[in-house]
């Protein structure tokens, strides 16, 4: 049996281009793809980086809050109930700075939310927003009970123990401003889902 090409071929007939050439799949985006999950990486390793400075500092903030009663004179800083605060908001951010370490990860490895997506993305932002504010609130309490203490005479008869307390708060502060950058990224992810159903815009 002829094929269509030979015989319209015998009788004088151009043959349809579209019998000479197979059917053609387009390229797969391969290149794209790449592209996008390169800037998805990067952006999740510069969380990454936000949450493990976050981490440092509030870490450091409640041990320097936690050793500043080494001397017998010195006043207790658990007699203080802003420096508890500090302290306990201090603690709390850091073993949350640290649970977000490893969902980012998680996430950078696996290329996977920990949680359900939407889940993930509303439970980072709400939970940066949270303890952020609870952060600020600590220490500029820590702070206005610091500046009483200098204009009492605890600052001149244990000069250490402000000192080590100016320090914890300055730490907690510090968390704080990164902390606030984290909050910011997880917001761009929110609003990227809200428009896109992704946490990145791809």
């Amino acid at each position: 049996m002829r094929s269509p090409q030979v015989q319209a071929a015998r009788n004088g007939e151009t043959p349809s281009p579209h019998h000479h050439h197979p059917h053609r799949f387009p390229n797969p985006p391969t290149f794209h793809s790449t592209v996008s999950l390169q800037k998805l990486r990067r952006f999740n390793s510069l969380i990454f980086a936000f949450r493990l400075i976050s981490f440092s500092f509030s870490l450091a903030s409640s041990v320097f809050m936690l050793t500043n009663s080494r001397a017998s004179s010195s006043p207790r800083w658990y007699d203080f109930d802003a420096f508890r605060f500090v302290f306990a908001a201090n603690a709390i951010v850091a073993l949350y700075s640290l649970f977000e370490m490893v969902a980012s990860v998680w996430e950078i490895s696996r290329g996977a939310t920990l949680f359900p997506e939407i889940v993930q993305v509303w439970f980072d932002f709400g939970h940066d927003q949270v303890f952020a504010y609870l952060l600020l609130s600590a220490d500029s309490a820590g702070t206005a009970l610091v500046r009483v203490l200098k204009g009492a005479d605890t600052c001149t008869t244990s000069n250490a123990f402000c000192v080590q307390s100016d320090i914890a708060i300055a730490l907690g502060f510090g968390g704080f401003l990164f902390l606030g950058f984290s909050s910011l990224l997880s917001g761009f992810r929110v609003v990227c889902f809200i428009i896109n159903g992704s946490r990145f815009h791809l």
